[in-house]
């Protein structure tokens, strides 16, 4: 009964928390990118399949701090868990479809989010095409997978530590990149 009522609040609180385009990405692949007009929120809208984890290390609900830093701001901010899926997730290369340069390194791109992924975890060196629209110019481009880890992600709340709006339902963080807040 828990994991139920677990998974129905995880699914209510995604589809009723919204935003505009999200964006998920390592600051290092977009040093020449100017974060500091881009809204990285998304609208909680979950990829078909994906698959509530039954004892996530961060409930929903729950505060984390950032430990990664995919995004200026992130680093050491705090987090509000919205979700916690399990599933694989992977670091993967593309150009964009809305043109510029080739994004090396993306964090996170999961199993539901590439087409035709089916179920066994992608080799690196593999390419696919993207469902996702972390970012402009993302959903159906063709891209490269890096490397994959099977891990429970998370959509997470939080205020970017350089200051401005509360980014809702970031896609995705993984569990090593969250601590006890």
């Amino acid at each position: 009964m828990k994991k139920v009522v677990i998974g129905i609040i995880s699914l209510v609180a995604a589809f009723t928390l919204s935003a505009c385009a999200g964006d998920d990405k390592e600051t290092s692949t977009h040093e020449n990118m100017d974060h500091s007009n881009m809204d990285h929120s998304s609208t909680g809208e979950l990829p078909e399949g994906l698959t509530v984890a039954d004892n996530p290390t961060f409930e929903v609900g729950s505060k984390a701090s950032l430990e990664t830093d995919h995004m200026e701001g992130m680093k050491g901010a705090e987090a509000t868990i919205v979700g916690a899926y399990d599933t694989t997730a992977y670091v993967i290369s593309y150009t964009p479809t809305s043109g510029g340069e080739r994004v090396e390194n993306h964090k996170w791109v999961i199993q539901e989010e590439i087409k035709d992924a089916g179920e066994k975890t992608l080799e690196p060196g593999t390419e696919i095409t993207i469902e996702a629209d972390h970012m402009s110019g993302m959903e159906g481009a063709t891209a490269e997978i890096d490397s994959a880890e099977k891990t429970t992600v998370y959509m997470v709340d939080y205020t970017p530590t350089t200051g401005g709006e509360l980014v809702k339902n970031h896609k995705w963080v993984t569990e090593s990149e969250l601590s006890v807040k």
